[in-house]
């Protein structure tokens, strides 16, 4: 009987595939953790529709909360501190962006709610933050979220009892040299 591979060279081969396998695995985390997220709303990920599913008898409270990275020179506020909702209705915010550089400058917004357990059922249809924005020097731009709240948050146990969510935005400067790449 011929061996096709010795000892130290099925050690060597099951070396390398495991360092295939881990590589695959390290580059398909990133998508495959950013798709856990949207579908179960883990870490308070929102989630995106296209209607809302029409109101029901029942009012929740949504904060708006505006940040940025310090290394973005832009101002960034919202137009309201708060809004109170029918739940299942679509609903209109507004933020406000600036920029106070002297050079045009794109950011892109990361978003979360919170409690977390409702990032499920708070579901976005149109937003700034699923494109990025570039704004020129002293530019301002009036940005909307048409959103709204899914009333299965009422039946679920975990979420029932929500009154308040908070809608949170940073803002972050984009490295162009890696956008153009």
């Amino acid at each position: 009987m011929i061996r096709v591979f010795s000892s130290k060279g099925r050690t060597a081969a099951f070396a390398v595939l495991s360092i295939f396998f881990m590589g695959g695995l390290a580059f398909a985390s990133v998508p495959l953790y950013r798709l856990f997220c949207q579908v179960t709303g883990f870490a308070g990920t929102t989630q995106r529709g296209t209607a809302a599913p029409g109101a029901v008898n029942a009012q929740m409270k949504v904060d708006f909360d505006a940040n940025i990275n310090n290394r973005l020179p832009w101002r960034f506020t919202t137009e309201q501190a708060s809004q109170t909702v029918a739940v299942g209705a679509r609903n209109m915010a507004f933020f406000n962006a600036t920029n106070r550089a002297a050079v045009p400058v794109t950011g892109t917004a990361t978003f979360n709610v919170t409690p977390d357990q409702a990032g499920k059922y708070f579901t976005k249809i149109e937003c700034f933050c699923f494109t990025q924005q570039t704004l020129k020097p002293g530019e301002s731009m009036r940005m909307p979220v048409i959103y709204y709240v899914d009333p299965k948050i009422l039946e679920d146990p975990d979420t029932r009892d929500i009154e308040t969510i908070t809608l949170s935005y940073t803002f972050y400067p984009v490295d162009s040299d890696k956008a153009s790449s």
